[in-house]
């Protein structure tokens, strides 16, 4: 595998409030964007499965016993978010939550985690269910596990 050039990140388009919130989190290094809309979001970034370059995300999260959690929904939509496609390709995966940046490796929750994970990610982000309701894919649930 080729190094990654995680400091150099690709990021969400431009004109989009991800690009905006990305901006905001990186340039108050975590003070600002971590806490958005009544929740918690972090920074996720994968392996571009045909780019190879480092790709960033901002995201909702939740926590279980060290290891962060995230939502692969896209709104309801019938295909799964691109980055989610990215780190099934590859899970190393670098995480920024508030000042703090880790490299982890991230994979599909199991059956039973998903369905133990699924209420803890609803508390944080009520829509999910909605989105779950929009298609007939099961919403995968991400865990990261800091490196």
């Amino acid at each position: 595998m080729t190094d990654i050039d995680w400091d150099h990140p690709k990021d969400p388009a431009p004109g989009t409030w991800q690009l905006d919130h990305v901006k905001q989190y990186v340039g108050s290094n975590g003070a600002e964007g971590q806490h958005w809309k009544g929740t918690q979001t972090l920074l996720l970034t994968t392996v571009g499965r045909v780019s190879g370059q480092a790709v960033r995300t901002p995201l909702i999260y939740g926590e279980d016993g060290g290891r962060y959690l995230v939502v692969a929904s896209k709104g309801g939509a019938d295909d799964a978010p691109l980055w989610y496609r990215n780190l099934t390709a590859d899970p190393r995966v670098r995480v920024q939550v508030g000042p703090t940046i880790v490299q982890g490796t991230a994979r599909t929750a199991t059956a039973a985690e998903r369905a133990a994970f699924w209420p803890v990610m609803v508390g944080h982000w009520p829509a999910y269910d909605e989105y779950q309701a929009r298609t007939d894919r099961e919403i995968p649930i991400v865990v990261i596990d800091p490196a």
